[in-house]
């Protein structure tokens, strides 16, 4: 289980935008890890539409954003599209990297869980929802990415 100041777990998967995304791209700045479990569900849309919304915040404090979710790309595409949602929306199908970043909850569902990693590949905070009926603020993850920064 992946905690503060752990290695952040490198990866690569496909995304939206008709591309891979690998963490080691975003080495030199701050990432927020977003994973949920579900397009176009209640609590992951308004999580996601919540992040949307504060996306110029996170840019300012010098973040980019990534949302990691079980479902494939083409779901992801129509999810963005719907909503509007301008950071990259990545496809762990097979959950490696949920198992990886030890999110995975009773019989292999994603619990909504947010990890802000530093410049260096450190993670400087670390949330996993017991319950997937709540998620992080873009205000609190916003005081993480300032500490992390």
């Amino acid at each position: 289980m992946i905690r503060n100041g752990d290695v952040a777990p490198e990866f690569t998967l496909p995304g939206t935008g008709g591309r891979d995304y690998s963490l080691s791209d975003y080495r030199g700045g701050v990432v927020v890890l977003a994973f949920y479990p579900g397009d176009e569900t209640a609590v992951c849309t308004a999580q996601l539409t919540s992040y949307n919304a504060g996306l110029g915040q996170f840019q300012a404090a010098g973040a980019d954003l990534l949302a990691i979710s079980p479902q494939d790309v083409d779901s992801h595409e129509r999810f963005a599209a719907n909503h509007g949602f301008t950071f990259p929306l990545l496809a762990d199908v097979d959950k490696k990297v949920a198992e990886t970043y030890g999110i995975l909850g009773p019989l292999g569902f994603y619990r909504r869980s947010v990890f802000v990693v530093d410049a260096g590949g450190v993670v400087r905070f670390a949330h996993r929802s017991l319950t997937g009926a709540s998620f992080q603020t873009s205000e609190a993850l916003l005081e993480a990415v300032k500490s992390a920064g």
